[in-house]
């Protein structure tokens, strides 16, 4: 393992003012966003709808690091036969792949889940690697209920996180590392802290276990924030500081960047959200690591709906891919406001 190397790439990933295309729905996922516009998911729809976004030159060379494929699209060729991976390296980004096959029942533990994929990776990855992926992505997801998380739980997926991490490494890939708990019960901001605090220590702690390099790792959590189901939503400056407190407490100095994934906030909420944290963090920051962005459908659910699976609304939801992503952009540098919304690119 070459840790300077890992450490420039997770150093680009997280360069000020880009954050992260997660464009790795799975073939479930992005057939439930195409039917909620119309458009049939074959594997050309899903080809076509991608390389709009990764063909939208300003987005990708202003404002992206780089983008999270899913194993379908890292092997697919635009149109004319430019692999796609090809065309995110030309402009700049770096390509990334996730890798882990999605959540099954976990045993005895009724409710909760754990993330498969670990069985060959470490020769997915080499394969990866050859195709230009140089860093991957694997989420563990925790669910916040009635009695759960249990401690099995959030044991055995900090373990598979550290496990997928380490083989990264070894095979010259940085991990992204996701232990994403959900936002979708009807617990306040308190419990989900609480919660997270726990999953984070954990993870970190077999990370060290697993002699994880902290240098070459990206970390991609929830943010402290209410249950979508609570009666008590709160404020933006609140959950800004209450993450920004979460983290100081649980992330150590090493890892180079923090890249927040949107976990079912609306598009401008996710913003406002990274915003507020760059302002406390200040202008140069004062945080150890940097605070970026790494979100998929706060990203892409405008550009979406602008296409529609129309070949002539292409540069409707490009210009609308620009936007939200100069959004996030200027949101990771403490730089954006409401009023920026109306101006739309």
């Amino acid at each position: 393992m070459n840790l300077a190397d890992l450490n420039k790439v997770a150093l680009a990933m997280v360069t000020p003012g880009k954050g992260i295309l997660a464009a790795d729905e799975s073939s479930g996922t992005i057939k439930k966003r195409f039917d909620a516009i119309g458009v049939e998911s074959t594997e050309e729809t899903r080809r076509d709808y991608r390389e709009m976004l990764l063909r939208s030159q300003e987005a990708m060379s202003k404002y992206i690091s780089g983008v999270i494929l899913y194993d379908e699209t890292i092997w697919q060729n635009a149109k004319d036969g430019t692999p796609l991976v090809k065309l995110i390296e030309q402009s700049g980004a770096i390509p990334g792949i996730k890798v882990d096959e999605g959540t099954q029942a976990l045993p005895n533990c009724p409710g909760e889940l754990i993330t498969a994929g670990l069985d060959k990776l470490a020769e997915r990855l080499k394969k990866y690697y050859e195709r230009g992926a140089r860093f991957a992505k694997w989420r563990a997801v925790i669910d916040i209920g009635a009695h759960i998380p249990t401690m099995t739980a959030i044991h055995v997926n900090a373990h598979a996180l550290a496990r997928y991490a380490a083989l990264c490494q070894a095979a010259q890939i940085v991990p992204i590392v996701e232990p994403e708990v959900l936002m979708d019960g009807d617990h306040d901001i308190d419990r989900c802290f609480e919660v997270t605090q726990h999953v984070l220590d954990k993870t970190f702690q077999e990370l060290r276990v697993q002699r994880v390099a902290l240098e070459g790792m990206i970390l991609k959590p929830n943010m402290a924030i209410s249950g979508k189901k609570s009666a008590k939503r709160s404020p933006v400056e609140e959950v800004a500081e209450k993450t920004i407190r979460l983290l100081k407490a649980c992330v150590p100095a090493a890892v180079p960047g923090i890249a927040f994934l949107s976990g079912g906030q609306s598009d401008e909420e996710a913003t406002a959200h990274l915003n507020a944290m760059n302002r406390i963090g200040g202008l140069p920051s004062t945080l150890p690591w940097r605070l970026t962005f790494s979100y998929g459908r706060a990203l892409q659910a405008a550009p979406q709906k602008a296409w529609s699976g129309r070949p002539e609304n292409a540069a409707a939801g490009q210009r609308a891919f620009i936007h939200r992503a100069r959004m996030n952009a200027l949101a990771s540098k403490g730089e954006w406001e409401t009023g920026l919304e109306k101006k739309v690119a």
